[in-house]
């Protein structure tokens, strides 16, 4: 299964987009329509890359929008971007969702005692290579840790794709305690401090901030995907969020996009075109005492 992206409007813009297409050359949705798994025997995941490693825009599977494509954030009318809180440099991995799972807003967590935030759980892979924006790559999931932001349970799994030298290596979060020493204390602090500059509070942590292994991690995956599947099958109140998808519902379905209707939604934006600037202060570093 292979799946291409084409870019709309203008990169540094609110116009910009990226949509997918699946090997039929159909519009799909990521959110909805690219299997969640790569191989289910082996509990391989497909990864759906919204943010490169040491990038600052907060690229973004737009949950409420028609086909899902990959925006970025919104904050008062600005493009957002993370700032770089010393000594990190924009995200420090690869940064991205994986599909067909849904953090229900309308369910606690007995582990957390929050509700989920709305959205697909989030993934942090850790391979050598930085990847591109838009990529859909199988990953080997490692552990996941659980933060709390603003009182929603935000899980945050860590990964690493499959076809990544060191994946042979690492097989569980302990590995990568070994042989990736202060990469998850690393994580934990820019979770933790990375709203900061914006004048939030730091986020917290469920379990004293440790992570959790790898078995925790898949049934974690395998409960959001459940709760994905009541939201397409129109057993969750999906609210704001846009459920239309190509592949997975059934013709009759309110959810049912054609592939006419999937294409008038790409050819509603402009084409791709000359790339906006970036603001100086995205290239601004924060300071403060932990």
């Amino acid at each position: 299964m292979s799946f291409t992206i084409e870019e709309r409007g203008h990169p540094n813009t609110l116009s910009y987009r990226v949509f997918y297409k699946n090997s039929d050359g159909k519009y799909i949705s990521p959110f909805h329509d690219v299997p969640m798994f790569a191989d289910e025997a082996q509990n391989i995941f497909h990864m759906v890359v919204e943010v490169p490693r040491w990038t600052n825009a907060k690229m973004e599977i737009a949950t409420k929008d028609p086909l899902n494509p990959i925006k970025q954030d919104v904050k008062k009318g600005n493009l957002r971007y993370v700032a770089n809180v010393f000594p990190h440099k924009g995200y420090i991995w690869n940064y991205g969702a994986i599909p067909q799972t849904w953090e229900d807003p309308g369910h606690t967590d007995c582990d957390t005692g929050c509700c989920g935030d709305n959205d697909p759980i989030d993934v942090c892979e850790i391979g050598s290579k930085v990847c591109s924006r838009g990529d859909i790559i199988k990953v080997k999931v490692l552990g996941v840790l659980a933060m709390i932001d603003e009182g929603e349970t935000d899980w945050k799994v860590i990964a690493i794709n499959v076809d990544d030298p060191e994946a042979k290596d690492l097989n569980d979060i302990s590995d990568v305690q070994r042989l990736k020493p202060g990469y998850l204390e690393a994580t934990v602090d820019w979770f933790r401090r990375y709203k900061v500059p914006d004048g939030k509070p730091e986020n917290q942590f469920a379990f004293n901030g440790e992570f959790k292994d790898k078995d925790f991690a898949i049934k974690t995956i395998k409960s959001t995907h459940e709760f994905w599947k009541a939201l397409i099958s129109q057993h969750s109140n999906a609210g704001e969020l846009n459920c239309k998808n190509t592949c997975v519902s059934e013709a009759g379905s309110p959810f049912c996009f054609s592939p006419e209707e999937a294409k008038a939604v790409v050819d509603g934006t402009s084409p791709l075109g000359d790339a906006g600037s970036i603001p100086n202060s995205v290239d601004k570093w924060f300071y403060y005492e932990k």
